[in-house]
């Protein structure tokens, strides 16, 4: 898996394991980022070549995605200065977000299991998480 942090309010990860295109995985987390607010309208995307080398995948992929995204009127490139959040939202039906979220869920599952953590251990540090309000709790 490799992740970067190189967008203020967003962290890109590739999970290899998804079986999604990886133009598909930067698209969708940065529409995740948009509707969760992380992202706001004039926010500067990194460059195509640092997201490429910091991802360690061909720019060709991380211009695809910006080029959808910026058909669509979420991002908006401007000559010599780089890419920026536009005001265009993105709009998913309630079945795309619902499938987001389950595949979110999937990978953190996944991930929890591979820890070795069982339901009751999760279910703890969910609640945990919830009590500290975004942070983690001794519990």
């Amino acid at each position: 898996m490799n992740s970067t942090n190189t967008a203020e309010g967003i962290s890109f990860t590739l999970d290899e394991t998804s079986g999604a295109p990886v133009y598909r995985q930067i698209i969708r987390q940065i529409e995740n980022g948009v509707l969760s607010g992380r992202l706001k309208t004039g926010d500067r995307l990194p460059t195509i070549r640092s997201l490429a080398v910091d991802l360690k995948i061909n720019p060709n992929t991380i211009a695809k995605a910006y080029g959808e995204l910026e058909i669509r009127g979420i991002l908006a490139t401007r000559a010599g200065s780089g890419t920026y959040i536009a005001d265009k939202r993105p709009e998913p039906e309630e079945d795309m977000l619902e499938a987001k979220i389950r595949e979110a869920l999937g990978r953190f599952m996944r991930e929890m299991r591979d820890l070795g953590a069982d339901k009751g251990e999760i279910l703890r540090l969910i609640r945990a998480w919830e009590d500290g309000q975004g942070k983690w709790s001794k519990g």
